[in-house]
């Protein structure tokens, strides 16, 4: 299982054919049956294979972290408060206002269920499994934005393809530089709870 091999074909099982899959026509409980296999696979092989603990960095820079997160935030939310007035301003904040209940719940969901396993696979997994496949840094850090963004090919929505891969970036940084699930998990739950805040989440599956 640790051959150049064996990982390369491993590597275009998990992340190009089997998200690819996901835009064809067939039964939904046999795609969550697959993704759940796939992730299972995924922590075999990160805990018995790569010997991976589930233990944070002992040094993690909090303040430096807030302040490249934040600034890209301000940046974020800059943009998309733009977007959503100009194309469709009832949306603007409307599950918040409107059934908050309901936002606390998509909140919740998305940053536990969602996040949380998006980053194990696409940053810890795949940083541990293949980075060391790549000569090239940035090569690898774009193929992994790329992958990422495929896994979102189902939308069927470039914007979410080209904000998956504009995101997909940023994260694997923050993954390189700290090396920590806990701070990319919280890093991408704040920007993608926010485009559910703003009114963009029904392109991602999700009221707005």
């Amino acid at each position: 299982m640790q051959s150049l091999r064996y990982k390369i074909i491993e590597l275009f099982i998990l992340f190009i054919i089997l998200p690819s899959s996901f835009t064809l026509h067939y039964p939904t409980w046999f795609k969550i049956t697959l993704g759940i296999v796939g992730l299972l696979y995924i922590l075999f092989v990160l805990v018995k294979v790569e010997k991976y603990t589930f233990r944070k960095p002992s040094h993690l820079n909090w303040n430096a972290f807030l302040k490249r997160t934040l600034l890209f935030f301000f940046v974020i939310t800059t943009v998309t408060i733009f977007y959503v007035w100009s194309t469709d301003k009832s949306q603007l904040f409307y599950v918040m206002l409107n059934n908050p209940k309901l936002w606390l719940f998509i909140l919740f969901f998305y940053s536990l269920f969602s996040v949380y396993p998006q980053e194990l696979l696409y940053r810890t997994f795949f940083f541990k499994r293949y980075q060391a496949l790549f000569k090239s840094e940035w090569l690898f850090i774009i193929v992994n934005a790329a992958l990422f963004s495929l896994a979102h090919i189902f939308f069927k929505n470039v914007l979410v393809i080209l904000l998956t891969f504009i995101g997909g970036i940023l994260f694997a940084l923050t993954f390189k530089k700290t090396k920590s699930t806990l701070l990319v998990s919280i890093e991408h739950s704040i920007y993608g709870c926010w485009l559910f805040t703003v009114g963009m989440g029904n392109m991602l599956g999700f009221p707005s």
